[in-house]
């Protein structure tokens, strides 16, 4: 019993996902919590602040503020935080619809062949038809250009260019009947939006190819009305109640989340990575290990298990494997020992003998 008590506090200190920084950032409450509804059950796959996400994270923490790369990671965190809460934002306009025939899954991958992969921000679920929504969490002007396939956003007085958001969606759609005819489920109406989720933002086209943009691309507020065209038009209920459970189940089963090696793609090297247990409060590295308690000496913070989430970073970087030797150099430890003690209170799953015995972190 204690055990299992144990293991539920671990599980729920690596599961805490807070935004952070040194420098410029500060520690805030956790990204968004998610809608309260009656219908929880019937969003099959909710959004869960996704894995590139924590490792950005984790690498922005134990960056050096005048790496050469921070200021890139910065931009890449940025960006995928304004997705993450983009799509986030899109629930409070399906929760009216949900059902047991109106189901929703956030953020699904699928394997298209095999080495390529095709992901799909949102996916709702009908008897009658499908309906993919790609989020766009955008501010200032866009204009969608199809003369030229392309998307301009014009933000403080700066052009930039994106890739043609109707062209991707389009693409998703043939990607994933593909999919849909492979594993065998019946033929069903697939649409699809291009949702804007900032009210704000200004969106524009050229007029000659201004029909195609009208049809794909609406502001979040908008959604409803679309959902309801397209229910009040597709009646005939293709699948079974039987057979929209099973598709859930399936795409649930075969997604596979996008699980980037950071180091690898930035280029940095372990002696690059500032090692050592960090504060929770103020992020400060690293704590000291003091009559059995890390203290920050920035701030005071006290904690017994701060070096649990020291332990989730060095997981997100370098893996979930980890050996005593491993630990005692990240978190600054003195002796085998005190490593050991602390691999003893976690629980974890582990291989091979005690010298050379490997365990698993959880993420």
């Amino acid at each position: 019993m204690e055990k299992k008590k144990l293991q539920v506090q671990l599980a729920k200190a690596f599961s805490r996902n807070f935004s952070f920084n040194r420098g410029i950032y500060r520690l805030i409450p956790k990204l968004t919590k998610s809608i309260k509804r009656r219908s929880d059950h019937l969003i099959k796959k909710e959004q869960k602040l996704p894995i590139k996400i924590r490792k950005l994270q984790a690498l922005l923490r134990r960056l050096p503020s005048h790496h050469k790369e921070r200021s890139r990671i910065e931009g890449e965190y940025a960006k995928s935080l304004a997705g993450y809460r983009g799509e986030n934002s899109i629930d409070y306009h399906l929760t009216p619809y949900l059902s047991k025939e109106f189901l929703v899954l956030h953020d699904i991958r699928l394997l298209k062949d095999e080495k390529n992969y095709f992901q799909l921000d949102i996916l709702l679920l009908t008897r009658s038809y499908l309906l993919i929504l790609e989020v766009k969490n955008m501010s200032g002007t866009l204009c969608f250009d199809q003369k030229f396939q392309q998307l301009i956003r014009t933000l403080n007085g700066k052009e930039e260019a994106f890739p043609d958001p109707i062209l991707q969606i389009k693409k998703q759609q043939k990607n994933l009947r593909k999919w849909l005819l492979e594993q065998h489920f019946p033929d069903i109406p697939i649409y699809s939006y291009i949702v804007i989720s900032n009210p704000s933002t200004i969106l524009k086209t050229i007029p000659t190819y201004s029909e195609n943009v009208l049809k794909k691309v609406i502001h979040a507020g908008a959604l409803e009305d679309k959902i309801q065209f397209l229910s009040s038009r597709f009646i005939e209920n293709i699948m079974t109640i039987k057979e929209l459970n099973k598709l859930s189940r399936l795409l649930i089963k075969r997604n596979t989340p996008i699980n980037p090696n950071l180091l690898q793609q930035f280029q940095i090297p372990f002696s690059e990575i500032i090692t050592g247990v960090h504060c929770v409060k103020c992020f400060s590295i690293p704590m000291k290990k003091i009559s059995g308690s890390w203290i920050c000496m920035r701030c005071q913070h006290t904690s017994k298990d701060a070096h649990i989430a020291s332990l989730q970073d060095y997981a997100l970087l370098f893996g979930q494997t980890i050996t005593n030797k491993d630990m005692r150099e990240f978190l600054h430890l003195s002796s085998p020992s005190s490593a050991s003690r602390i691999l003893m209170t976690m629980n974890l799953e582990y291989t091979g003998s005690y010298k050379y015995r490997k365990y698993q972190l959880p993420l």
